[in-house]
This record gives structure tokens, sequence and C-alpha cells, in this order.
């Protein structure tokens, strides 16, 4: 994990370096301030030297200056240094999320990975300023001072000695008892994130189910876990300041009432004892700065596993070593397929699947809820890896291809329609970056969105809010359609993508693909017999297994489930656009 980490301080080595350099420069100038300062009162105040007042005070303010200059020299490298190991690590866990597979991103709620790229290393980015500032001043702080407190008077040093001990076994208690509480903080952190993502995403919905009220006690109770989290950790942690206080004022008195004897006795100046008590405030507040460097060390160690683990995630699916980079054709064959999404689960989603279909064939898959559809066109592209047997498009198994290559060539319309907030076009040019305003529009034309858009204010220039909540589920489908048109592919999937318009514009949608692109092998999955009944031929999906496979006469007349499904629809008059007896109204 610290390997992982400390890798991602990448340029800003000489900055990290820098920041203790300039630290312990700083802790080295101040450590002399005491001295100069217990100088100017033996040997000026008390022997009435002026000039040696004026000269000890120069050499003071000097001091003073250079350890501001030192001081705020390492700020400037420790700010830089933190923030530039922050980005690197948002950055490094954002890259390698893009890598991810399907079964790789299903390991983590979204909420979580939003949780790790911002609190989690807002988290590290405070730990590693503290460590390369504080846990460097402190530490040389406290050993310089405590040298030079025995360099003075090693008798009344050894209380600081004392002092030292006692503390750092109370504050490995306390720190010891909380760690545990800031470990379990994060994940009640995800839980806090899922609540508000999934209450923005489905605001349409909370609302037109007035169930504000419920949602807001659903957040009030994440965000309760985190409190009382937070309120036990800082229960344990709050005692360093008390037990500090009375360390301090207790190694103040002891050290007064000793130094005045001493004092009276001859054997310690007054301008000694004034050093010493400089020194017993820079021993105890050392600890002080430690102390807070190990809570923040404690509190980043959980954030520092999450954010390793997610830079660490190796993607289940790699391009091989000798890649393809060209698909033949359209052609599509599963040979003996078994799928699963989890490589220890009994049951497969997809058993001994055998398909064999043509290249520029239409093929229509239908088959009740959770049967596999999607599952089995996610083969197709390589979204996931056959658990058995195995997937050839164009004669070749997916595994051979350069993923890119492969993906270029299948384009997917998935269940969810994804738009991005940007224009019409910017979203279009998701499925081919070059494409000219004529070809985005004929595309548009094909899916039959043409239409729409050219009733809009600023047309293919109209501006789509973020998830596309300024258009309808309908014309959301058929933009995808139309973004993924423009990649040209060899083979075209839609995965339930026209179940959000009307027959009719299906049907027109479907003749815009047998006429223009003859060539392309098509994927039709649908829920409605009339999306899928004149393609070449049909699947028929059931429980992970294909049930039937042929035209659309030939399964009516011999497929059980095919049959079903189609009377059940089309008795009573049909789709909601037809007549009974299936003429269009």
């Amino acid at each position: 994990m610290l390997k992982t980490l400390l890798a991602q301080v990448k340029e800003f080595k000489k900055a990290s370096l820098l920041t203790p350099f300039y630290m312990i420069l700083e802790v080295l100038l101040e450590t002399f301030i005491p001295l100069v300062m217990a100088s100017i009162i033996d040997n000026g105040v008390e022997a009435g030297n002026i000039g040696h007042i004026y000269r000890m005070g120069a050499v003071m303010a000097l001091l003073a200056l250079l350890g501001l200059f030192t001081g705020v020299m390492g700020g400037k490298y420790g700010a830089r240094a933190s923030t530039g190991f922050a980005r690197n690590l948002r950055k490094a866990m954002y890259t390698n999320i893009q890598s991810f597979s399907f079964s790789n991103i299903d390991k983590y709620s979204t909420a979580g990975l939003i949780t790790r790229l911002t609190t989690d290393v807002t988290n590290l980015q405070n730990a590693y300023q503290m460590i390369l500032r504080m846990c460097t001043r402190a530490p040389a702080s406290l050993i310089c001072a405590m040298a030079m407190a025995f360099f003075v008077n090693a008798r009344l040093a050894s209380i600081y000695l004392i002092a030292v001990i006692f503390l750092g076994i109370c504050l490995f208690l306390i720190l010891s008892r909380a760690t545990k509480y800031f470990q379990a903080v994060f994940r009640k952190y995800d839980d806090l994130n899922a609540s508000v993502q999934e209450n923005i995403t489905a605001i349409r919905v909370v609302k037109a189910y007035v169930r504000e009220d419920h949602e807001t006690t659903k957040f009030q109770k994440a965000c309760n876990k985190v409190y009382e989290m937070f309120v036990k950790a800082e229960k344990l942690v709050v005692l360093n300041m008390p037990l500090m206080q009375f360390t301090v004022y207790a190694c103040i008195l002891c050290i007064s009432w000793l130094g005045a004897k001493m004092i009276v006795g001859g054997s310690l100046t007054t301008g000694e004892l004034m050093s010493l008590l400089t020194y017993c405030m820079n021993i105890l507040m050392s600890l002080m700065m430690l102390s807070m460097v190990f809570v923040m060390i404690t509190m980043s160690m959980a954030s520092a596993e999450r954010v390793a683990e997610v830079i660490n995630e190796k993607t289940d699916l790699t391009d091989p070593e000798n890649p393809i980079t060209e698909v033949p054709d359209g052609s599509i064959v599963f040979d003996h397929v078994d799928f699963s999404y989890k490589k220890d689960s009994k049951e497969p989603v997809l058993k001994d699947v055998n398909l064999s279909i043509r290249s520029g064939e239409t093929i229509g898959i239908i088959g009740g809820t959770g049967s596999a559809k999607s599952s089995l066109v996610s083969l197709i592209s390589r979204l996931y890896d056959v658990t058995q047997g195995s997937v050839l498009v164009g004669g070749i198994d997916v595994r051979r291809y350069h993923m890119d290559t492969l993906r270029n060539q299948v384009a997917v319309v998935l269940q969810k329609n994804v738009l991005f907030s940007g224009t019409i076009l910017e979203n279009l040019r998701w499925g081919n970056k070059e494409a000219s305003e004529e070809e985005c529009r004929r595309a548009c034309e094909l899916a039959c969105a043409d239409d729409f858009i050219q009733r809009m204010p600023d047309k293919y220039e109209t501006y789509i809010e973020q998830g596309g909540t300024n258009v309808s589920g309908g014309q959301k489908q058929r933009l995808c359609i139309a973004r993924a048109l423009l990649k040209k592919p060899k083979i075209l999937i839609l995965d339930d993508s026209t179940s959000a318009v009307d027959t009719a514009t299906d049907a027109r949608i479907r003749k815009a693909f047998a006429e223009e692109i003859p060539d392309t092998t098509k994927l039709i999955i649908a829920q409605r017999v009339s999306s899928i009944q004149s393609a070449d031929r049909i699947i028929v999906m059931d429980n992970g297994q294909i049930n039937g496979f042929g035209t659309h006469e030939e399964l009516l007349a011999d497929n059980a489930i095919y049959q079903e499904v189609y009377n059940s629809q089309t008795k009573g008059g049909g789709d909601f656009d037809q007549t009974a007896g299936g003429e269009t109204a």
C-alpha cells in the first residue's frame, strides 16, 4: 500500500524533500533564540550592558527573520507537494477506473468510488502535508529542545524526560482505541453519499410520490451514523488537550520551584531558567503536534487502504500479446458458452449457449425478465468474458482482438440510455468524434430523431442537461441509436432501445436499418413481438438458455413461449396504435 501511494509523488519529489529541509532549518534557528534571550538577561539586563542587549537583540531579530523565511518556504513546498500528491492520486484512480471491466466496476458502489476520489484523497493530502511538515518539525524540535535543555541544566531537564514518557504512553493508549472508529467512519461516508446520489438522481420520482420526508429521514439516519462514529473517536482524541495542559503546567511548576531554589543557591542563573521554561514549551508543543499528526495518520490509514485498493485493482479484461486489429465481418458464433458474473457462482447466468449468426442478419431476441438477454449480447463486445466456451466475431475469438478494435465495430445501445451534458452534436460525436454535422444529421434521420431536433430552438446546438433530463425517454433512445450508428459498426446491438417509442416510429427505425445498413448485423432485444417479428430470425431466451431460434412463422408454429407472448400481445387489439385487425389506425 505504501509503495502504491508513494509512487504518486512523481514530479513532486523535489518539493517533498525541500519541505522537511526547511522545517529542520526553522527548528534549528528557533532553538538558538532562548540561548540568545538568556544571554540578554544575564549579560545585558542584569549586568547593565546596553551594547550587549543591542547586539544580542539584532542576532535574535535576524534569527527570527530567517526562521520566518524558512517557515514560509516549508509551507510553500509542503502545499505544493501535498496538493500535487492528491492530484496524482485522483488521476491514477480515475485512469484505472476507466480501464475497469464491468465485473471490476460491479465490486464498487458509485458512491464508494466518489468518496474515495474526494474525501479519502483529501484526508491523504492533509496527512501527507502534516507528515512532511509537522512530522519533521515536531521530532526535530523535541530533540533539539531536549538537547539544549540538558546542555543548560541536566538536573532540571530530566523533568522533561519524565513528562515525554508519560505523554507518549497516554497518547498511544488514546490513539490505539480511536483508530477503529476512524476506520469505520468512511464506510458510513459511502452510505451517506449513496443516499444523496440516489435521491438527486431520482428526485422526480421522489416528488411524484411525495416521499421527501422519507428521503430526509433516510439521509438524517446516514448523517447520524457518521456523527456517532466521529463523536466516539473525538471523545477519545480530545483527551490529548487536558493531558497536555496538565503536563505543561506541572512541568512549569516543578521547574519554577526547583529553578528558584537553584538560583538562590547560585547553581542557576535567571536567564538559564527562562531558557529552560521556553524549551519546556517547545518540547511539550512538539508532543502536541506529534499527537495531531498521529490522529491524522490514524484517520488517513483507512483512506489509504481504500485509495490503494482502487489504484491496484487489475482489470479482468486485457488485450492479448499480439491483438488482431481488424474485424473481417459481422458474423457471430456462440460455441458452448457458459457465463457467470461471479467466478464462484454455483449457477451460471448463461448455460451451454450455441448460436450461429450470419453477417448482415437481423436477429430479434425476446424473453422474460431475467432470462439473460442483456448478458448474452454483453459477451459480443467483450464487456464480460465467458466462463466457458467461446464467442467468435468475424470467425475470430473476441479475446484475440484488441478491445478498442472490437468495440469500435460492435455498437451497443444499452438498456439504460445515457446522455452527457453538452449539445446534441457533442453527444452524437461520442459515436465518431470526427463526424461532420451532415453525417450526424443523416444518423438522426435513420434513428427518426431529426424531426424532433428540428423543432428545438437551437436544433443540433441544443444543450442537453446532465443525464438528458430535458428530453423525453423516446427522444433519448433515438439520440443514443443515432450515436451508435455514427460508429458505422459491423454489428449493432439494440438492448430494448425502442421501448419508449411508439410502434409506428419503431417500424420506421427498423425499415431504415434494413435499407441503409443491410451489411450490418443487427441484434434487437425487445419486449414487443411487433418490434422483432420481421427479423430474419428470432432467439427465444428462457432462464439463461436458448429455448427457440427461428423465423417468426417457425416459432409461432412450434415454440410454446413465443406463442404465449405473441397471443398475449395481439389478443384484444394489439399495440396501442394498431386496430384489432392489425392494421395501422
